[in-house]
């Protein structure tokens, strides 16, 4: 199937970021600093691609329908990639939530681990079929170097 150039491709990546200001966990947009670049890799040549950086030990996660995944931090800054499923996250002390949809838009990253935040987050499944989730821990822990562009999950118009 060959790639449909017609449509424009975002010049960064947004991406719904679950953090921590003064101790509490947050919800916010970020536009992570590394733009996307043309691919020259072989199989994906021409197409964009973004680097997220590099990773620690990955985890395939298939969590089981209306699972409660209770209040929590992040156990370490990650990517989570929801593929399958649906999850809803908020946040005790800022009162904000975002419902991911498994699939293209399923891509979060998680930073509210303890050292940053008291509290961390609550996380719901609540459809009648498995979500599937992939973790991506960072190297190091590291943050991606980022531009915050508004409080609450990113929307479709954020870029």
């Amino acid at each position: 199937m060959a790639a449909d150039r017609s449509k424009s491709t975002p010049t960064y990546l947004s991406i719904t970021a679950i953090s921590a200001i003064n101790g509490a966990s947050t919800i916010e947009c970020w536009r992570l600093t590394a733009p996307f670049k043309t691919s020259a890799e072989a199989g994906v040549s021409g197409a964009s691609l973004a680097q997220l950086g590099k990773a620690g030990n990955v985890s395939y996660v298939v969590l089981p329908p209306r699972y409660n995944g209770g209040l929590h931090n992040a156990p370490a800054v990650q990517y989570v990639a929801f593929i399958a499923g649906k999850a809803i996250v908020s946040t005790p002390e800022t009162r904000q939530s975002a419902i991911i949809n498994g699939g293209k838009a399923g891509l979060i990253i998680a930073a509210d681990t303890a050292d940053v935040s008291k509290q961390g987050h609550d996380t719901q499944y609540p459809t009648e079929q498995q979500t599937i989730a992939i973790q991506i821990p960072t190297a190091d822990g590291k943050v991606p170097e980022h531009t915050v562009l508004h409080p609450g999950p990113c929307r479709k118009d954020s870029s």
